[in-house]
């Protein structure tokens, strides 16, 4: 088994296929699937593609290498546990660094997607293989823990920098140079972080405990359940027994939006789906979204999808 087949396997992906230039990875479980598309362009370095419509995903096991990875979220949201029971979340246009001495056990996908990249670096691995090159191009691999403290935490930035701006060219490269391409632009983006102050640009996460996250997953299950139902927040503190200000700030880490508003878009997404799948009259839709009001009801889905339920229903047809 190779170094890859084998990181992979720790992650409990098995291999999909394999041509002379990438590996494709699968996990399945009863969430859903994900592929992870790899490429190895330097000895102990590798890019890989990240594609998840599940919800979690089983626990993952690490060997005792050192490792740096650079994760970037492109679309949907990654759950992170981070150490004993504290949880991090990384939301769309993130980039966060972290190192296998505060490497994670656990990750799972909140709003049940997930697409970004990942560059996982074996440090004596890319140290022995490259050292020439790193030198070359004063690239010091563990300077850069010591630069962003990732032996202490994770360290997060948001978008609108250097960095950022060569890892959104990764998502556009012609298959035909993929592989050469991707070696320019890893030493690039290496060279990028360094120009990073990590006070300026860095985001201070909030890390949230397990107790208050399965609370607001709780929560949110029991929303999405009775979507006919409009429920307070002082009702959902004290039904879950966890504080409103709580609640506000854990729902919006995990789900990356405020409550009521992940449910009005909830109860529209359901609304769209009765509406093109269904011959239910429109009022009958609206009162299963929790909508007495047929005229609220349109106005409210056309603030959300841009058309009146009925514009919707005809060009869905």
């Amino acid at each position: 088994m190779n170094r890859s087949d084998l990181f992979f396997s720790q992650q409990n992906m098995n291999l999909l296929c394999r041509d002379e230039s990438c590996s494709v990875y699968q996990m399945k479980n009863e969430t859903g699937d994900g592929t992870a598309t790899y490429y190895e362009v330097y000895p102990g370095i590798g890019v890989m593609y990240n594609d998840f419509h599940m919800a979690s995903c089983p626990p993952r096991r690490f060997d005792n290498t050192h490792n740096i990875s650079i994760h970037h979220c492109r679309e949907g949201r990654i759950e992170w546990e981070v150490s004993n029971g504290a949880y991090l979340y990384l939301a769309s246009g993130d980039i966060m660094l972290d190192s296998s001495v505060t490497e994670n056990n656990h990750c799972s996908f909140p709003v049940s997607h997930y697409h970004g990249i990942t560059v996982t670096i074996s440090v004596p691995e890319a140290v022995e293989g490259l050292g020439d090159l790193l030198s070359l191009f004063s690239i010091d691999l563990e300077q850069m823990e010591q630069q962003f403290a990732l032996k202490t935490r994770p360290f997060i930035m948001h978008g609108n920098s250097v960095p950022d701006h060569v890892i959104s060219e990764l998502y556009q490269v012609p298959d035909n140079i993929r592989l050469e391409y991707l070696r320019v632009k890893i030493l690039e983006l290496l060279v990028t972080l360094r120009t990073v102050d990590p006070t300026v640009l860095g985001v201070e996460r909030p890390y949230f405990y397990k107790t208050q996250v399965e609370k607001v997953k709780a929560i949110m299950s029991f929303m999405t359940n009775e979507p006919e139902c409009h429920f307070t927040m002082e009702e959902l503190s004290e039904k879950f027994d966890i504080s409103t200000s709580a609640l506000k700030q854990c729902f919006k880490g995990v789900y990356g939006t405020a409550i009521y508003t992940y449910m009005r878009n909830y109860r529209m997404d359901l609304a769209a789906s009765l509406l093109t799948q269904t011959d239910e009259p429109i009022t009958v839709i609206a009162g299963k979204v929790g909508y007495t009001n047929t005229s609220k009801f349109s106005e409210a889905f056309k603030k959300v999808k841009g058309k009146t339920p009925l514009e919707y229903r005809k060009i869905k047809i």
